[in-house]
């Protein structure tokens, strides 16, 4: 998940890290406060953080009690953020389903490794999880059918901010791979920033059944952010 979060107690945080964003010539950089974390892009505002992840769990419960039931779902992630949306996959899913997670950043994987690890408690050593260094838009055009689900996280949404290639993720051209990808019934579930009238014919054009939920970034409090619940015919 990204998202603009001016936090003024940020001002006071301490760089622990940076991180390359591979073929955007960008850097990630992640700070703690007091006991906290956050995730920035160097010269922008804070992306994501340990305390505020509401929005990134409804993303994950959405779309994967649809597929709870089914016998060993296999699910995709793309975008592991601090790892609040695979912990919430693995909490509604059964010890049979797999979740497959694409990232981009290898960085942000080692920072899920070591200091964030406990604060989505450790979703990365769950034996369901595997993770995927690397561009999740790959792993949809090379898969066909394969997915239960496919969860969507990783830029603002529909209008991109990290990296001008994600924009192929929300295109006709990526939509369609999605649907391509999924299982009869599969559901696409996409995060946004905000709300996208145009984004959701997109989806409905490609032969999507869609459902948009607005979810409170924090505890029901905070901005509202988009999820987009797509779910392809049988």
């Amino acid at each position: 998940m990204l998202l603009i979060d001016s936090d003024e107690a940020m001002d006071a945080a301490e760089l622990v890290d940076t991180a390359e964003i591979p073929g955007n010539g960008g850097e990630l950089q992640l700070f703690k406060c007091d006991e906290e974390y956050s995730i920035s892009i160097k010269g922008s505002g804070v992306l994501m953080n340990t305390w505020a992840h509401q929005s990134e769990d409804a993303l994950a419960e959405l779309a994967c009690r649809k597929i709870s039931g089914r016998e060993r779902p296999r699910v995709l992630i793309g975008g592991l953020g601090m790892g609040f949306t695979l912990a919430a996959a693995l909490r509604h899913l059964g010890e049979d389903a797999e979740v497959v997670v694409a990232e981009l950043v290898p960085g942000v994987v080692a920072w899920n490794e070591g200091v964030l690890g406990k604060y989505a408690e450790h979703p990365l050593q769950d034996k369901r999880t595997t993770i995927l260094e690397g561009d999740v838009a790959k792993r949809i055009r090379s898969q066909k059918q394969n997915y239960d689900a496919i969860l969507l996280d990783v830029d603002n949404g529909p209008n991109g901010l990290t990296r001008k290639k994600n924009d192929w993720l929300y295109s006709t051209d990526g939509l369609t791979e999605a649907y391509n990808s999924l299982r009869p019934e599969g559901i696409l579930a996409v995060w946004s920033a905000a709300t996208s009238r145009n984004f959701m014919e997109r989806l409905r054009k490609i032969g999507f059944k869609v459902k948009q939920s607005r979810v409170p970034e924090q505890d029901n409090k905070g901005d509202l952010h988009a999820i987009w619940i797509a779910e392809r015919g049988a």
